[in-house]
């Protein structure tokens, strides 16, 4: 199956990234080193026109915002944010901050906002009690966010420890190709989960991997240009589990493992005069909807290993020092 032209969620047309990284020591104790990342579902105005989404909770423990609303509704009205556990009230504030300036009738003349946020632990390395993300850096995400985005240990991603190595943010893209047309599926990840015993790749692991630490997490975010419904896109998110399973993580009791799908094939209006909806939908049992499920699996497993791949080694609090993995 081909890759897009950039091998990131950024070839679902729309689709930009956006990350805001924070890095500094502060004492020989204490250390910053955290971020947000924004992933923008497409280029207009978000709650005006709202994109079919789902979510697949692989393991719950997670504190994430916003998902009890997409699984009822089936719909994303806002850019999808990461940051670290302690900061997911600070980005949903600034979120929320921004799209209301940009939003004058949201909780006025009209309804009110659901704001997306997922997060992961970041502790080992980010003095994360001193919650040192702010509303303004979530602003700073959206603003900058770009199809050509970096990846590895910037925005969400920069404290994030993945197999024992370093982490964080990881993309990839695969195309789906059916006569005259074809659709794209891109994934997304913020890798902080793992133990190096566990990784399916072997002999690429430094010595020096971190003590024993608690179970971490990882938030994937799958996005298409295929015309799929809510319930289509969680079939989606689950086949990403696989794409997760096969990098060889057992998904651990403390892992928060959540998974958020959306189509940017067509918007659904916040407000319109006809009591219905007209949408054309790919059928279930075409083969267009098996290939799907693979480019899904794939890009999710590779965008694992682009989080890898991209890493630096990194230091942060109480003089840890967490290595990037060793590759040829």
């Amino acid at each position: 199956m081909h890759k897009g032209k950039c091998n990131s969620i950024a070839d679902v047309a729309g689709v930009t990234v956006g990350h805001v990284t924070l890095d500094e020591k502060i004492n020989e104790e204490e250390s910053v080193c955290t971020g947000v990342t924004a992933i923008l579902p497409h280029g207009g105005n978000w709650f005006e026109q709202k994109t079919p989404a789902a979510s697949f909770v692989l393991n719950g423990f997670g504190k994430t915002a916003g998902l009890v609303q997409i699984d009822e509704l089936g719909v994303l009205e806002s850019p999808i944010m990461l940051t670290n556990t302690f900061s997911v009230a600070a980005v949903l504030q600034g979120t929320m901050d921004y799209m209301l300036a940009e939003n004058p009738a949201i909780g006025d003349s009209t309804s009110s906002l659901n704001v997306l946020v997922g997060e992961c632990n970041d502790s080992y390395l980010n003095s994360m009690r001193r919650m040192a993300v702010g509303p303004a850096h979530a602003v700073q995400a959206i603003r900058t966010a770009s199809a050509d985005f970096a990846q590895g240990a910037v925005g969400a991603g920069k404290g994030m420890i993945c197999y024992g190595v370093k982490g964080g943010i990881g993309s990839s893209s695969r195309i789906v190709k059916y006569g005259n047309e074809q659709f794209t599926a891109g994934a997304l990840v913020l890798t902080n989960f793992g133990r190096k015993e566990e990784i399916a790749i072997a002999n690429w692991l430094p010595e020096n991997t971190p003590e024993q630490r608690p179970d971490g997490s990882v938030i994937i975010v799958i996005a298409t240009d295929a015309p799929l419904d809510s319930r289509q896109l969680k079939r989606l998110a689950k086949r990403a589990a696989i794409g997760l399973g096969r990098t060889g993580t057992h998904v651990h009791n403390g892992s928060g493992d959540i998974i958020i799908a959306f189509s940017t094939a067509y918007t659904i209006p916040h407000q319109q005069q006809s009591p219905y909806t007209d949408l054309r939908l790919l059928r279930d049992d075409h083969e267009v909807m098996a290939g799907l499920f693979q480019s899904v699996i794939e890009s999710t497993e590779e965008a694992v290993y682009q989080s890898l791949f991209h890493a630096e080694t990194t230091s942060g609090r109480m003089g840890r020092v967490v290595e990037k993995g060793l590759f040829e």
